[in-house]
């Protein structure tokens, strides 16, 4: 994608316009302006013309009181038009600014780059199936190449997330996760260290531990770091991630249909390194640091159970309630070990429960957090710039009371009611800093396209993120 100064008159062409907008000096004939007239006046938003050496896609802005939705409406609309380029074999399309409103253009641009997106790897006939288009030229006074560059980077960065979310645990252990990681962070220029287990043990990371104990591949513990040469926070933002790379649920089996999806358990971890990569690539100016606890939790013998007892990391002692609840004590240690950093602020992704799943359906994301209202909110406008909408939850001190034990510091389950929250209170025991917990549980993952969030992996709140920390003050 790159910024071009005039038409190529051979090229077809996506013109992105206001209603009003006057089509005369683009080349059109006299019946297709007379054509584009009509559909215009019967306030048609979509316009396609063959003129048989070319295609012209005209599409139209709607117009929001809520500058979020109009930006929303223009990312579903280049979508939609994305199928249409892929059937018409189009290798590569000028795309014009004929509304002069750059923002919504971007987001256009957004949605047909995230809508462009395919996970072919193991599909061992690719023909017919591979999309053509491979250059998208920009014509408009308002954009800059640079800023062209940057949402080239910020799609790459969910694209990067969406491949290691649809891998299968065959082909990406935690061991691989990590090699994974060192890949990206070699691409884009942020630092990995990638811990095994004998380091994870000196660490004392022992959820992290007790969690891998019923598989036959070691755990691995990721830090990540982006530290440009003058950050605007003098203190890291520390990014936590959950890498369970499969859940069978360990002794507290899933049925089978639960298990499903698991190769998705990871994507807390894929949408920290996407991030990663993204704020590298972009060179933004903020300091960052990603760790990413990664294991798979099967039923092996060895594996621990309900009812164990298990001294975390920060010497916490949790009674297990339900070994599918493992998530939380990966984050757990990951979220005491973020404490050496003094972080000036930290947020956590994961695929936590279903309970947020059922709250919201595959709409957003599930937050909950102890930091200031100002810091809360930034986040709610930025979930609504990209449409990666968060609803917040409480985390009132009763929900505390759900996790009681009477024969350790705290119980890893609360019970079958708010149990999202539970789980985000519960992950708020290991912290002393100014926090969110992000359950990207309903989102994540999905079972058929929706617009550009396509089936399987979508790299969710790897935009979201990016868009706060871009705007990130002190």
């Amino acid at each position: 994608m790159h910024k071009v100064q005039e038409r190529a008159l051979d090229m077809s062409v996506i013109y992105v316009a206001d209603k009003q907008a006057d089509f005369s000096e683009y080349s059109f004939t006299t019946t297709e302006l007379e054509y584009i007239k009509k559909q215009l006046e019967a306030d048609k938003k979509a316009v396609d013309i063959n003129s048989f050496f070319k295609w012209s896609y005209i599409r139209i802005i709607e117009e929001e009181k809520e500058s979020y939705k109009a930006f929303e409406k223009m990312r579903k609309q280049a979508s939609d038009l994305h199928g249409t380029l892929k059937t018409n074999e189009h290798e590569e399309i000028l795309l014009v600014d004929v509304s002069g409103k750059a923002q919504l253009v971007q987001a256009f641009l957004e949605g047909l780059i995230l809508s462009q997106y395919q996970f072919l790897k193991y599909k061992t006939d690719k023909a017919g199936k591979k999309s053509p288009l491979k250059h998208i030229h920009v014509l408009s006074e308002g954009i800059q190449e640079d800023e062209l560059r940057e949402l080239d980077f910020l799609c790459s960065g969910v694209y990067h997330a969406r491949d290691l979310v649809n891998e299968p645990l065959s082909r990406l252990n935690a061991v691989q996760l990590g090699e994974e990681f060192q890949r990206l962070a070699h691409e884009a220029g942020f630092t990995v260290d990638v811990f095994n287990k004998k380091k994870i043990e000196s660490l004392r990371l022992y959820g992290l531990l007790a969690v891998n104990r019923g598989s036959v591949d070691p755990p691995t513990f990721s830090v990540m770091e982006w530290k440009p040469d003058n950050p605007r926070n003098e203190r890291p933002v520390v990014l936590i991630g959950k890498g369970i790379v499969y859940d069978t649920g360990g002794i507290s089996l899933k049925p089978t249909s639960g298990m499903l999806d698991m190769k998705s358990d990871m994507a807390g971890g894929a949408t920290v390194a996407g991030i990663l990569y993204a704020a590298a690539r972009s060179k933004l100016p903020v300091h960052l640091i990603g760790l990413v606890p990664a294991t798979d939790n099967r039923p092996d013998g060895n594996a621990y159970t309900p009812g164990d007892v298990i001294t975390m990391h920060d010497e916490k002692t949790v009674e297990v309630i339900n070994t599918d609840a493992e998530g939380r004590m990966i984050l757990a240690d990951a979220l005491s070990f973020a404490k050496q950093y003094d972080p000036e602020l930290v947020f956590d992704f994961a695929t936590l429960t279903g309970s947020a799943s059922v709250a919201i359906g595959p709409q957003g994301i599930v937050a909950m957090g102890n930091t200031e209202r100002s810091v809360f909110n930034r986040i709610i406008e930025s979930g609504k710039d990209t449409y990666e909408r968060v609803v917040e939850l409480p985390l009132w001190e009763e929900y505390g009371e759900m996790l009681k034990s009477e024969i350790a510091d705290i119980k890893n389950v609360g019970g079958r009611e708010a149990g999202a929250i539970t789980a985000g209170k519960f992950l708020e025991h290991f912290t002393d800093y100014p926090w969110i917990h992000f359950d990207i549980a309903p989102t994540a993952y999905m079972d058929k396209n929706d617009a550009y969030r396509l089936k399987g992996g979508t790299g969710i709140g790897i935009r979201l993120i990016y868009n706060f920390l871009k705007n990130y003050k002190l």
